[in-house]
């Protein structure tokens, strides 16, 4: 989407009823007139209010169906109902002249009358009021419903004031028209509370205020009658004013054009179609739109190009995707035409079997097909895309799906399969939307492992194997509540250690030996026995997560990091493309040594990380001023470049180019000193991905990250090792743009998920992964622009000063 484009929704296609929600009045209650007393003062009892609202709606100035009453609140001086109030009439019936009338009764004395306000449910761009509304109340005075109103609810312009600015500021914020920064978000609020208070103390509280909230939509919401909008007649001749006028036909099919697509793509043609061979030029079109992305959208002429010679295209096996999107599929005959051709297709690859998974794709047959075409990738490529597969669960026609009984079979066959497939679908049981369809695939994996019987090679029976995966639920649960009690303790970080070793070697020392060995949720090939509680601590931040040393069955340890209040999940993505990436990279025989180490999401807002025995560029050099005398510590070489071992340098040097290509393609934002960490044999790699696609809290971000820091530990940028870096950069680069397709295919089936720099603009954030692969560009021209690339983001100087004031907020933290 462009940003000079504009979605809606028109009125006309809302058939919702109208929903408002009564929060709350503002100002002070005038004193009652009437005294209870001999000395004419009002005593307590009266000054306290019974308060009710009377809402209604009024359409053309006349009232349209019955007023609506809130309960009665006397909780002042501060009454607040917060209560939901739905009419029977619905949004499609609305006129642009609709009002809403609000009168506030006071039944403490009578029945006596506060004040009422009115306002127009459309603004003046005929688009629908949403979010917060704060209306004076015109005192002592019943709301007025006639067009125009005498008791208009909103300030005059010329009365508004600071407060006034600042409310609707809000008003845009909550409607999430104004971008989110934690940081500056609560200073700001704090400001506006202060000023407030100044401007209540300044001009006293002479007026009445309502508050109510106005239902949000997706979109704008523009005012349209049902049917033909036929305008009266204007009076053209005397002005020069635009005159809209309205088409009824506007989006609606040409019935020519589409007498002549049918034409084409009768049965009859099939016979015609079938001997058709492309000219030069029409071949040269096909070989284009068959090299487009997955996410490009195929014009009407080319789908009717690819329609025409898809016989000829049969034996290409890249066109079948494409050829798949001109398929009009509500068309029976058509569709079933298409369908004969894909069992006579060339077998497509597994990258394109993804796409057909896409919610583009809606045939069970077509998915069908695309099934049995993943049936061939074997466990370690099938584990790559399982994440993706177990999203792809939610563009599935039914709950029981071929795909939903496919992941289902090959876990049965494979344990690390079993486990991630579990956790997978048990984290998606939170989305209220789909819960029933994920709970509907745990229930068949639980199933079909409880029939297993025991192998001949001593293998475990299948009741065995799900309580060993049960079993896993049982610990995380029994770590988040460790992580709470660790919280509630007063003190430094050293006592919420103690805590914890105390915890593990008294109340809960059953943790430190297993009655049963548990399968690690991250390696469940591991069978891992219990926790070592004097090696078990707890890292200095916020959320206070947990590092625990397991003892594993077969004698070795295995370090995890739980944390307990964050959302793991874009995380897990991250750190799993990482980890393709690597894989796609070695494929072409590039190790540029990643360290993609493992994510597990196990819940909304918690999950397992595993832990990498490293330091950040930050305290190496805090403490050793640069990277190369941190790393001669470890690999001196007097004879090496720099003082140190040729291999470590190398090693150096490749993930630095490796990360820094990734971290471009997938948007990495948020990239400081503290969050890039390096491990004793001179690997460098990545943590914390809270910011992707382009997302980034800090301003001016550069490309990639690239701090002076690592070009200097290269020898400088006239080196030999910064050249040979910048090759590793544009080879990298070059090989993971071949796999684009595959990529992006993965990014679209997480349209649907619940990660939040995803889930925000699906279709914002693939376009912008797809602009970072320059799919125009050939291999030469790619370098040119990646070599570029690089040059301007070490000559950045801006972000040295953001990595500055952000040690200085990590040192006084």
């Amino acid at each position: 989407m462009t940003g000079n484009e504009f979605r809606f929704f028109l009125s006309c296609d809302i058939n919702l009823p109208v929903t408002f929600r009564v929060e709350r009045l503002e100002g002070n209650l005038p004193l009652p007139q009437t005294p209870n007393s001999e000395n004419n003062a009002p005593t307590e009892e009266d000054t306290t209010a019974e308060l009710y609202v009377e809402c209604a709606l009024f359409i053309d100035g006349a009232p349209f169906g019955l007023p609506t009453r809130t309960r009665l609140e006397s909780s002042g001086p501060s009454y607040c109902w917060n209560e939901l109030i739905t009419l029977t009439t619905k949004y499609r019936d609305l006129t642009a002249q609709s009002q809403l009338t609000f009168t506030v009764w006071d039944l403490s004395h009578g029945e006596g009358l506060i004040g009422g306000a009115t306002i127009l449910l459309f603004n003046n761009k005929k688009q629908l009021k949403t979010g917060k509304q704060k209306l004076r109340l015109w005192a002592s005075k019943e709301a007025d419903g006639n067009f125009p109103t005498s008791t208009p609810g909103k300030v005059p312009r010329h009365e508004r004031g600071e407060l006034e600015r600042l409310e609707k500021l809000v008003n845009k914020y909550e409607r999430g028209q104004i971008q989110r920064v934690d940081w500056l978000d609560r200073l700001t609020f704090k400001t506006m509370e202060k000023i407030k208070e100044r401007e209540s103390l300044k001009n006293g509280s002479s007026h009445l205020y309502l508050v109510v909230d106005f239902c949000s939509f997706e979109h704008r919401v523009v005012f349209q009658e049902s049917g033909a909008n036929f305008l009266l007649p204007s009076p053209i001749a005397s002005t020069n004013d635009i005159v809209i006028v309205w088409d009824p036909e506007v989006g609606k099919i040409n019935p020519s054009e589409h007498k002549q697509l049918k034409l084409a793509r009768s049965l009859t043609r099939g016979v015609i179609d079938r001997d058709l061979k492309p000219s030069s030029n029409e071949r040269k079109s096909i070989q284009r739109i068959l090299k487009y992305p997955p996410t490009r959208t195929l014009s009407g002429d080319e789908r009717q190009l690819l329609w025409k010679f898809r016989f000829s295209l049969m034996s290409e096996k890249r066109a079948l995707t494409k050829f798949l999107r001109c398929v009009e599929w509500s068309d029976v005959q058509e569709a079933k035409q298409a369908l004969e051709l894909v069992g006579k297709w060339e077998m497509i690859d597994v990258c394109d079997a993804l796409e057909l998974l896409s919610p583009v794709f809606e045939s069970e047959e077509v998915r069908a097909y695309a099934v049995s075409v993943l049936e061939r990738a074997d466990d370690e490529e099938l584990q790559c895309y399982l994440l993706q597969l177990v999203q792809a669960l939610r563009f599935e026609r039914s709950d029981k799906s071929r795909l939903s009984h496919f992941l289902v079979q090959r876990a049965l066959r494979n344990i690390e399969l079993a486990s991630f497939l579990r956790w997978y679908v048990a984290v998606e049981l939170y989305d209220p939307s789909y819960a029933k369809r994920f709970y509907c695939t745990y229930e068949l994996l639980e199933e079909n492992m409880m029939k297993m019987l025991a192998g001949m090679n001593g293998e475990e029976d299948g009741f065995k194997l799900w309580q060993s995966l049960v079993r896993q639920t049982e610990l995380t649960a029994q770590l988040c509540s460790i992580t709470r009690d660790v919280r509630n303790v007063r003190g430094n970080t050293q006592k919420k250690i103690e805590k914890l070793r105390q915890l593990l070697s008294g109340l809960l020392s059953e943790l430190t030996y297993f009655d049963e060995p548990i399968r690690s949720p991250l390696t469940p090939g591991v069978l891992i026995t219990g926790i070592v509680a004097s090696e078990s601590s707890i890292f200095k931040s916020a959320l206070h997560p947990l590092r625990l040393t397991f003892k594993a069955a077969n004698g070795g340890t295995c370090k995890v990091i739980f944390k307990k209040g964050d959302d793991l999940r874009q995380d897990q993505l991250v750190v799993q493309m990482v980890s393709l990436m690597d894989r796609l990279l070695k494929l072409e025989n590039l190790d540029l040594h990643l360290t993609p180490y493992r994510v597990l999401a196990t819940g909304q807002d918690e999950g397992m990380l595993e832990f990498i025995p490293s330091r950040s560029l930050a305290q190496i050099l805090s403490e050793h001023r640069s990277i190369v005398s941190y790393l001669q510590k470890f690999h001196p070489d007097e004879h090496g470049p720099f003082g140190i071992t040729a291999t470590c340098l190398e090693t150096f040097i490749k993930s630095c180019a490796g990360y820094s290509v990734i971290t471009y393609i997938l948007g990495i934002g948020d990239r400081h000193l503290d969050n890039l960490l390096l491990r004793d044999d001179g690997s460098l790699f990545h943590v914390d991905f809270g910011f992707i696609l382009g997302r980034d809290p800090k301003p001016f971000p550069p490309p990639m990250k690239l701090c002076k820091e690592m070009v200097e530990a290269m020898g400088g940028a006239e080196s030999q090792y910064y050249t040979r870096f910048k090759s590793y950069c544009c080879e990298a680069y070059n090989i993971l743009r071949k796999s684009s397709n595959l990529i992006l295919n993965l990014f679209y089936l997480m349209a649907g998920s619940n990660i939040p720099d995803i889930a925000s603009d699906p279709e914002k954030g693939i376009l912008k992964l797809q602009e970072k692969f320059r799919l125009d560009l050939d291999d030469e021209a790619s370098i040119h622009f990646f070599q570029d690339l690089i040059n301007e983001s070490v000559s950045a100087l801006f972000p040295q000063m953001v990595e500055t004031i952000h040690r200085w907020a990590q040192y006084w933290r």
